[in-house]
Protein backbone atom coordinates (compact mmCIF):
# COMPACT_ATOMS: atom_id res chain seq x y z
CA UNK A 1 0.00 0.00 0.00
CA UNK A 2 1.02 3.56 -0.81
CA UNK A 3 2.56 5.48 2.89
CA UNK A 4 0.04 7.61 4.12
CA UNK A 5 1.64 11.18 4.72
CA UNK A 6 0.28 13.78 6.66
CA UNK A 7 -0.66 16.89 5.09
CA UNK A 8 1.65 19.55 3.37
CA UNK A 9 -0.06 21.89 5.88
CA UNK A 10 1.93 20.60 8.44
CA UNK A 11 5.50 20.73 6.80
CA UNK A 12 6.39 23.62 8.73
CA UNK A 13 4.25 23.07 12.32
CA UNK A 14 6.31 22.75 15.49
CA UNK A 15 5.00 22.53 18.60
CA UNK A 16 8.37 21.83 20.73
CA UNK A 17 7.05 22.12 24.66
CA UNK A 18 5.72 18.54 23.54
CA UNK A 19 8.25 17.65 20.63
CA UNK A 20 10.46 14.83 20.31
CA UNK A 21 12.32 15.49 23.55
CA UNK A 22 9.09 14.71 25.64
CA UNK A 23 8.84 11.73 23.71
CA UNK A 24 11.79 10.40 25.06
CA UNK A 25 11.30 11.52 28.81
CA UNK A 26 8.02 9.30 28.67
CA UNK A 27 9.90 6.34 27.65
CA UNK A 28 12.49 6.96 30.08
CA UNK A 29 9.62 7.06 32.87
CA UNK A 30 7.92 3.74 31.36
CA UNK A 31 11.65 3.04 32.28
CA UNK A 32 11.46 3.53 36.06
CA UNK A 33 13.10 6.98 35.68
CA UNK A 34 11.75 9.57 37.81
CA UNK A 35 12.03 13.10 35.52
CA UNK A 36 11.68 16.63 37.03
CA UNK A 37 9.71 18.28 34.30
CA UNK A 38 10.49 22.15 34.03
CA UNK A 39 8.93 22.26 30.15
CA UNK A 40 5.33 23.25 30.68
CA UNK A 41 3.49 25.44 32.54
CA UNK A 42 0.75 23.75 34.29
CA UNK A 43 0.54 24.51 37.65
CA UNK A 44 -1.76 21.75 38.81
CA UNK A 45 1.11 18.93 39.31
CA UNK A 46 3.06 21.13 41.05
CA UNK A 47 0.05 21.47 43.48
CA UNK A 48 -1.53 24.43 42.68
CA UNK A 49 -4.84 24.15 42.74
CA UNK A 50 -8.04 25.75 41.39
CA UNK A 51 -10.06 27.67 43.90
CA UNK A 52 -12.08 25.49 45.68
CA UNK A 53 -15.14 28.72 45.18
CA UNK A 54 -14.87 27.87 41.60
CA UNK A 55 -14.89 23.72 41.96
CA UNK A 56 -17.93 24.32 44.10
CA UNK A 57 -19.45 26.27 41.28
CA UNK A 58 -19.00 24.24 38.63
CA UNK A 59 -20.24 20.96 40.19
CA UNK A 60 -23.56 22.76 41.66
CA UNK A 61 -24.02 23.89 37.58
CA UNK A 62 -23.03 20.59 36.28
CA UNK A 63 -26.53 19.21 35.35
CA UNK A 64 -27.01 22.27 33.63
CA UNK A 65 -23.86 21.77 31.37
CA UNK A 66 -25.66 18.53 28.62
CA UNK A 67 -26.60 20.75 26.14
CA UNK A 68 -24.61 22.85 23.66
CA UNK A 69 -24.66 26.09 24.35
CA UNK A 70 -24.90 29.56 22.25
CA UNK A 71 -21.45 29.15 19.75
CA UNK A 72 -19.80 32.41 21.42
CA UNK A 73 -20.77 31.16 24.86
CA UNK A 74 -22.44 30.90 27.76
CA UNK A 75 -24.55 34.92 28.25
CA UNK A 76 -23.52 35.12 31.92
CA UNK A 77 -19.67 34.05 31.04
CA UNK A 78 -19.46 36.98 28.31
CA UNK A 79 -21.34 39.30 30.58
CA UNK A 80 -18.34 38.96 33.46
CA UNK A 81 -15.66 39.09 30.79
CA UNK A 82 -16.97 42.05 29.43
CA UNK A 83 -17.30 43.86 32.91
CA UNK A 84 -13.60 42.14 32.88
CA UNK A 85 -12.57 44.08 29.77
CA UNK A 86 -13.77 47.30 31.50
CA UNK A 87 -12.11 46.74 34.32
CA UNK A 88 -8.87 46.87 32.30
CA UNK A 89 -10.15 50.05 30.81
CA UNK A 90 -11.28 48.23 27.00
CA UNK A 91 -13.84 50.06 25.70
CA UNK A 92 -16.64 49.26 23.51
CA UNK A 93 -16.51 45.44 23.98
CA UNK A 94 -20.10 43.94 24.14
CA UNK A 95 -21.26 40.33 24.77
CA UNK A 96 -21.65 39.89 21.03
CA UNK A 97 -17.72 40.86 20.72
CA UNK A 98 -16.67 38.05 22.67
CA UNK A 99 -15.82 34.19 22.06
CA UNK A 100 -15.07 31.66 24.45
CA UNK A 101 -13.23 28.81 23.05
CA UNK A 102 -11.42 25.51 24.54
CA UNK A 103 -8.66 27.39 26.06
CA UNK A 104 -6.97 30.67 24.42
CA UNK A 105 -5.06 27.80 21.96
CA UNK A 106 -8.20 27.00 19.98
CA UNK A 107 -9.08 30.46 19.80
CA UNK A 108 -6.00 31.52 18.53
CA UNK A 109 -5.88 28.57 15.47
CA UNK A 110 -9.30 29.98 14.96
CA UNK A 111 -8.31 33.64 14.38
CA UNK A 112 -5.64 33.32 11.90
CA UNK A 113 -8.23 30.83 9.92
CA UNK A 114 -10.52 33.69 9.66
CA UNK A 115 -7.82 36.23 8.59
CA UNK A 116 -5.47 34.38 6.57
CA UNK A 117 -5.02 33.59 2.81
CA UNK A 118 -2.08 31.41 1.39
CA UNK A 119 1.19 33.91 1.71
CA UNK A 120 -0.55 36.66 4.01
CA UNK A 121 2.05 37.37 6.55
CA UNK A 122 1.52 37.86 10.36
CA UNK A 123 4.04 39.72 12.52
CA UNK A 124 5.09 37.65 15.58
CA UNK A 125 7.10 38.12 18.37
CA UNK A 126 10.86 36.34 18.57
CA UNK A 127 11.15 34.30 20.77
CA UNK A 128 7.48 33.55 20.85
CA UNK A 129 4.99 31.28 22.19
CA UNK A 130 5.48 28.59 19.14
CA UNK A 131 1.14 27.73 19.03
CA UNK A 132 1.45 31.32 17.39
CA UNK A 133 3.81 31.13 14.63
CA UNK A 134 1.73 27.30 13.92
CA UNK A 135 -1.46 28.83 13.66
CA UNK A 136 -0.01 31.27 11.30
CA UNK A 137 1.64 28.39 9.46
CA UNK A 138 -1.43 26.14 9.70
CA UNK A 139 -3.96 28.85 7.89
CA UNK A 140 -1.38 29.04 4.83
CA UNK A 141 0.28 32.25 6.12
CA UNK A 142 4.03 33.29 6.82
CA UNK A 143 5.00 34.13 10.64
CA UNK A 144 7.97 37.28 10.34
CA UNK A 145 9.23 37.34 13.25
CA UNK A 146 10.56 40.61 14.71
CA UNK A 147 13.31 40.72 17.57
CA UNK A 148 12.39 41.07 21.45
CA UNK A 149 15.84 42.80 22.64
CA UNK A 150 17.28 40.57 25.66
CA UNK A 151 19.71 44.01 26.40
CA UNK A 152 16.55 46.06 26.92
CA UNK A 153 14.91 43.77 28.94
CA UNK A 154 13.03 41.20 26.13
CA UNK A 155 10.76 44.57 25.14
CA UNK A 156 9.91 44.60 21.00
CA UNK A 157 11.63 46.20 18.92
CA UNK A 158 10.14 48.84 17.43
CA UNK A 159 12.51 49.25 14.17
CA UNK A 160 12.81 45.68 13.86
CA UNK A 161 8.73 45.36 13.46
CA UNK A 162 8.86 48.26 11.32
CA UNK A 163 11.61 46.83 9.12
CA UNK A 164 9.56 43.36 8.66
CA UNK A 165 6.33 45.27 7.18
CA UNK A 166 5.37 44.16 3.62
CA UNK A 167 2.34 44.84 1.69
CA UNK A 168 1.04 41.07 2.43
CA UNK A 169 1.79 41.98 6.18
CA UNK A 170 -2.06 41.80 8.06
CA UNK A 171 -1.35 41.92 11.25
CA UNK A 172 0.84 41.61 14.83
CA UNK A 173 1.18 39.68 17.77
CA UNK A 174 2.03 40.69 21.22
CA UNK A 175 2.54 38.33 24.24
CA UNK A 176 2.39 40.37 27.54
CA UNK A 177 3.17 39.47 30.00
CA UNK A 178 5.30 37.06 27.62
CA UNK A 179 5.91 33.72 27.46
CA UNK A 180 8.81 32.59 26.99
CA UNK A 181 10.67 35.64 28.37
CA UNK A 182 8.49 36.89 31.53
CA UNK A 183 8.75 40.56 30.32
CA UNK A 184 5.96 43.22 30.71
CA UNK A 185 5.89 45.86 28.36
CA UNK A 186 5.49 49.44 29.42
CA UNK A 187 2.92 51.71 28.24
CA UNK A 188 5.51 53.42 25.21
CA UNK A 189 6.16 50.23 23.80
CA UNK A 190 2.60 49.26 23.72
CA UNK A 191 1.87 53.08 22.09
CA UNK A 192 4.16 52.36 19.69
CA UNK A 193 3.07 49.03 18.32
CA UNK A 194 -0.44 50.66 18.34
CA UNK A 195 1.42 53.79 16.00
CA UNK A 196 2.90 50.85 13.54
CA UNK A 197 -0.16 49.01 13.67
CA UNK A 198 -2.32 52.47 13.01
CA UNK A 199 -0.16 53.74 10.17
CA UNK A 200 -0.10 50.23 8.06
CA UNK A 201 -3.43 49.29 8.72
CA UNK A 202 -2.78 46.39 10.84
CA UNK A 203 -5.00 43.94 13.15
CA UNK A 204 -3.46 43.69 16.52
CA UNK A 205 -3.86 40.32 18.53
CA UNK A 206 -2.87 40.20 22.32
CA UNK A 207 -2.33 37.02 24.44
CA UNK A 208 -2.64 37.90 28.08
CA UNK A 209 -3.19 35.14 29.37
CA UNK A 210 -0.85 35.89 32.02
CA UNK A 211 -2.05 39.17 32.77
CA UNK A 212 -2.70 38.93 36.36
CA UNK A 213 0.54 36.62 37.30
CA UNK A 214 2.93 39.46 37.88
CA UNK A 215 5.47 40.22 40.67
CA UNK A 216 6.93 43.68 42.32
CA UNK A 217 4.34 45.28 42.62
CA UNK A 218 3.89 45.57 38.66
CA UNK A 219 1.18 45.83 36.94
CA UNK A 220 -0.26 45.46 33.70
CA UNK A 221 -1.93 47.16 30.85
CA UNK A 222 -4.06 46.13 27.90
CA UNK A 223 -2.92 47.52 24.71
CA UNK A 224 -6.31 47.60 23.32
CA UNK A 225 -7.05 50.33 26.41
CA UNK A 226 -4.98 52.68 24.72
CA UNK A 227 -6.85 53.22 21.67
CA UNK A 228 -10.00 53.15 19.65
CA UNK A 229 -9.07 53.36 16.03
CA UNK A 230 -7.03 50.09 15.27
CA UNK A 231 -8.65 46.69 15.46
CA UNK A 232 -7.76 44.63 18.79
CA UNK A 233 -8.39 41.18 19.59
CA UNK A 234 -7.74 40.27 22.92
CA UNK A 235 -7.24 37.30 24.37
CA UNK A 236 -7.19 35.36 28.03
CA UNK A 237 -8.66 32.95 30.23
CA UNK A 238 -8.91 30.69 33.40
CA UNK A 239 -5.81 28.19 32.78
CA UNK A 240 -2.89 30.49 34.59
CA UNK A 241 -4.29 33.18 36.94
CA UNK A 242 -6.56 30.84 38.37
CA UNK A 243 -4.90 27.33 38.06
CA UNK A 244 -7.52 25.50 35.80
CA UNK A 245 -5.87 24.60 32.76
CA UNK A 246 -7.67 21.94 32.08
CA UNK A 247 -11.05 23.37 32.31
CA UNK A 248 -9.93 25.05 28.80
CA UNK A 249 -11.97 27.73 29.50
CA UNK A 250 -10.58 31.00 27.32
CA UNK A 251 -11.75 33.77 25.11
CA UNK A 252 -11.02 36.55 22.86
CA UNK A 253 -12.81 40.01 23.02
CA UNK A 254 -13.20 42.39 19.99
CA UNK A 255 -12.55 45.90 20.52
CA UNK A 256 -11.46 49.04 18.56
CA UNK A 257 -11.99 49.76 14.86
CA UNK A 258 -14.67 47.33 14.38
CA UNK A 259 -16.58 49.13 12.12
CA UNK A 260 -14.17 48.03 8.88
CA UNK A 261 -13.86 44.69 10.01
CA UNK A 262 -17.48 43.18 9.79
CA UNK A 263 -16.60 40.52 7.26
CA UNK A 264 -13.52 39.41 9.39
CA UNK A 265 -15.81 39.31 12.44
CA UNK A 266 -18.48 37.24 10.16
CA UNK A 267 -15.62 34.75 9.59
CA UNK A 268 -14.61 34.54 13.06
CA UNK A 269 -18.55 34.01 14.13
CA UNK A 270 -18.46 30.89 11.57
CA UNK A 271 -15.55 28.83 12.77
CA UNK A 272 -17.23 29.43 16.25
CA UNK A 273 -19.95 27.56 15.00
CA UNK A 274 -18.53 25.37 13.35
CA UNK A 275 -17.13 23.97 16.28
CA UNK A 276 -20.70 24.24 17.96
CA UNK A 277 -19.82 25.69 21.04
CA UNK A 278 -17.19 25.52 23.95
CA UNK A 279 -16.71 22.81 26.43
CA UNK A 280 -19.97 23.81 28.96
CA UNK A 281 -18.03 23.03 32.55
CA UNK A 282 -15.43 25.09 31.76
CA UNK A 283 -17.84 28.24 30.66
CA UNK A 284 -19.89 27.58 34.40
CA UNK A 285 -16.12 28.46 35.76
CA UNK A 286 -16.14 32.08 34.65
CA UNK A 287 -18.77 34.29 36.04
CA UNK A 288 -17.02 32.88 39.48
CA UNK A 289 -13.52 33.23 38.86
CA UNK A 290 -13.55 36.54 37.49
CA UNK A 291 -15.44 38.21 40.26
CA UNK A 292 -14.11 35.75 43.09
CA UNK A 293 -11.39 36.25 45.66
CA UNK A 294 -8.69 36.59 43.65
CA UNK A 295 -5.66 34.34 45.19
CA UNK A 296 -3.39 34.50 42.75
CA UNK A 297 -2.51 38.11 44.07
CA UNK A 298 -1.41 35.79 47.26
CA UNK A 299 0.85 33.57 45.32
CA UNK A 300 2.68 36.47 43.23
CA UNK A 301 3.05 38.70 46.61
CA UNK A 302 6.47 39.06 48.27
CA UNK A 303 5.75 36.37 50.84
CA UNK A 304 3.94 33.90 47.70
CA UNK A 305 4.75 30.68 47.03
CA UNK A 306 5.31 31.64 42.93
CA UNK A 307 7.66 34.85 43.73
CA UNK A 308 9.84 32.76 45.91
CA UNK A 309 10.29 29.66 43.59
CA UNK A 310 10.85 32.73 40.63
CA UNK A 311 13.56 34.36 43.18
CA UNK A 312 15.37 30.68 44.01
CA UNK A 313 15.36 29.67 40.47
CA UNK A 314 17.13 33.33 39.23
CA UNK A 315 19.67 33.20 41.65
CA UNK A 316 20.33 29.49 41.36
CA UNK A 317 20.57 29.53 37.63
CA UNK A 318 22.89 33.03 37.48
CA UNK A 319 24.97 31.45 39.84
CA UNK A 320 25.86 29.00 37.42
CA UNK A 321 29.12 30.39 35.06
CA UNK A 322 28.23 31.52 31.57
CA UNK A 323 24.57 31.77 32.48
CA UNK A 324 22.86 34.82 32.44
CA UNK A 325 18.98 35.73 33.08
CA UNK A 326 16.52 38.73 32.80
CA UNK A 327 14.87 38.56 36.11
CA UNK A 328 11.14 38.17 34.91
CA UNK A 329 8.52 40.58 35.94
CA UNK A 330 5.59 38.85 34.86
CA UNK A 331 4.68 35.00 34.25
CA UNK A 332 5.73 31.48 35.25
CA UNK A 333 8.98 30.97 33.38
CA UNK A 334 12.84 32.09 32.85
CA UNK A 335 14.89 32.30 29.46
CA UNK A 336 18.50 32.05 30.59
CA UNK A 337 21.22 32.61 27.89
CA UNK A 338 24.33 30.69 28.07
CA UNK A 339 27.37 32.37 27.15
CA UNK A 340 28.10 30.61 23.64
CA UNK A 341 32.17 31.01 24.32
CA UNK A 342 31.38 28.98 27.56
CA UNK A 343 29.26 26.38 25.89
CA UNK A 344 29.08 26.03 22.42
CA UNK A 345 25.87 24.71 21.64
CA UNK A 346 25.34 23.86 18.02
CA UNK A 347 22.12 21.94 18.09
CA UNK A 348 19.88 23.21 21.08
CA UNK A 349 17.61 19.92 21.04
CA UNK A 350 20.55 17.62 20.87
CA UNK A 351 21.45 19.85 24.33
CA UNK A 352 18.53 19.62 26.15
CA UNK A 353 18.42 16.10 24.95
CA UNK A 354 21.43 15.16 26.62
CA UNK A 355 20.47 16.94 30.21
CA UNK A 356 17.54 15.09 30.13
CA UNK A 357 19.25 11.54 29.79
CA UNK A 358 22.06 12.43 32.36
CA UNK A 359 20.25 14.24 34.99
CA UNK A 360 16.71 13.17 34.56
CA UNK A 361 15.40 17.11 34.26
CA UNK A 362 13.14 18.36 31.26
CA UNK A 363 13.33 21.64 29.95
CA UNK A 364 13.18 23.07 26.21
CA UNK A 365 15.23 24.66 23.74
CA UNK A 366 15.43 27.77 22.91
CA UNK A 367 14.34 27.08 19.25
CA UNK A 368 11.73 25.64 20.04
CA UNK A 369 10.65 29.28 20.95
CA UNK A 370 11.45 30.09 17.05
CA UNK A 371 14.59 32.19 18.98
CA UNK A 372 17.24 32.73 16.59
CA UNK A 373 20.47 30.97 18.62
CA UNK A 374 20.74 27.52 19.91
CA UNK A 375 22.35 29.78 23.31
CA UNK A 376 18.83 29.51 25.45
CA UNK A 377 16.69 27.87 27.28
CA UNK A 378 13.02 27.96 29.31
CA UNK A 379 12.93 27.03 32.83
CA UNK A 380 9.61 26.64 34.18
CA UNK A 381 9.76 27.48 38.00
CA UNK A 382 6.60 25.75 39.30
CA UNK A 383 7.75 23.35 41.23
CA UNK A 384 8.13 23.34 45.07
CA UNK A 385 11.37 24.94 46.29
CA UNK A 386 13.28 21.54 47.27
CA UNK A 387 12.31 19.94 43.33
CA UNK A 388 13.45 23.08 42.05
CA UNK A 389 16.93 22.93 43.80
CA UNK A 390 17.32 19.87 42.70
CA UNK A 391 16.41 19.99 39.03
CA UNK A 392 18.82 23.37 39.12
CA UNK A 393 21.53 21.29 40.98
CA UNK A 394 21.39 18.63 38.49
CA UNK A 395 21.07 21.29 35.52
CA UNK A 396 24.60 23.10 36.69
CA UNK A 397 26.10 19.90 37.18
CA UNK A 398 25.53 19.00 33.68
CA UNK A 399 26.61 22.22 32.60
CA UNK A 400 29.79 22.03 35.10
CA UNK A 401 30.73 18.81 32.97
CA UNK A 402 29.84 20.34 29.89
CA UNK A 403 32.31 23.32 30.61
CA UNK A 404 35.02 20.54 31.54
CA UNK A 405 34.33 18.58 28.28
CA UNK A 406 34.31 21.37 25.40
CA UNK A 407 37.48 23.27 27.66
CA UNK A 408 39.67 19.81 27.16
CA UNK A 409 38.48 19.70 23.85
CA UNK A 410 39.14 23.07 22.83
CA UNK A 411 42.67 22.32 24.38
CA UNK A 412 43.24 19.23 22.19
CA UNK A 413 42.62 21.29 19.08
CA UNK A 414 44.90 23.94 19.99
CA UNK A 415 47.24 21.36 20.25
CA UNK A 416 46.74 20.01 17.19
CA UNK A 417 46.56 23.10 15.06
CA UNK A 418 50.13 23.98 16.69
CA UNK A 419 51.38 20.82 15.16
CA UNK A 420 49.84 21.36 12.38
CA UNK A 421 51.38 24.43 11.75
CA UNK A 422 54.63 23.06 12.87
CA UNK A 423 54.41 20.83 10.14
CA UNK A 424 53.24 23.00 7.57
CA UNK A 425 56.34 25.10 7.95
CA UNK A 426 58.70 22.39 8.19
Amino acid sequence: MRPLSKSSKLQNVCYDIRGPVLDRARKMEEEGHRIIKLNIGNPAPFGFDAPEEILQDVIRNMDSASGYTDSKGLFAARKAIMHYTQQKNIRGVTVDDIIIGNGVSELIVLAMQALLNNGDQMLVPMPDYPLWTAAVTLAGGVAQHYLCDEQTGWLPDLKDIESKITAETRGIVIINPNNPTGALYPDDILLGIIDIARRHGLVVFADEIYDKVLYDGNKHTSIASLADDVLFVTFNGLSKNYRTCGYRAGWLAISGEKRHAKDYIEGLNMLASMRLCANVPGQLAIQTALGGYQSIDDLVAPSGRLCKQRDLAHKLLTEIPGVTCVKPKASLYLFPRLDPKVYPIEDDQQFILDLLQEEKVLLVQGTGFNWKASDHFRVVFLPNVDDLTEAITRIARFLENYRKKHSTMTVIEGKNTGKTAQSASA
